[in-house]
């Protein structure tokens, strides 16, 4: 086996099911298609999976296309491995109504932190003025 560097490296890859954790948080599920230099991925038959708690759920996205800089993890996915019996497959609707309850959950405990905080003399800054630094 010859070693190839770079993105080269996931020619071997392609056509095969594949795992990919972005950087906002999302997992996407599809078949490896089409690479570039910079590391850019074309996926197919794509799902997006949504984990809360010990249930999922999987969104069709069809083809999807991924900046190489956005990828933080990618792993191929073993297609003879059963599948995990530890989590639950629910609706569409369902997971994203879980997502949604616990959204609102971290949103009401940030608030009880940052009053905390507040009452303490101390202040956090907002994630969207920690660019101006």
């Amino acid at each position: 086996m010859n070693y190839v560097p770079g993105t080269a490296s996931l020619i071997d890859d392609i056509d095969k099911k594949h795992l990919v954790l972005l950087r906002d948080g999302r997992t996407l599920i599809g078949y490896l298609r089409s690479i570039d230099q910079f590391a850019n991925l074309v996926f197919h038959q794509t799902v997006e999976r949504i984990h809360v708690g010990k249930k999922f759920g999987d969104i069709p996205r069809g083809i999807f296309i991924v900046r190489g800089e956005n990828v933080v993890l990618l792993g191929e996915i073993d297609l003879d491995k059963p599948c995990d019996a530890f989590l639950q497959q629910v609706s569409i609707e369902e997971i994203l109504e879980e997502q949604r309850l616990e959204q609102q959950a971290k949103q009401e405990t940030e608030k009880v932190k940052l009053q905390a905080l507040k009452d303490r003399g101390l202040s956090m800054p907002k994630a969207d003025n920690l660019d101006e630094y």
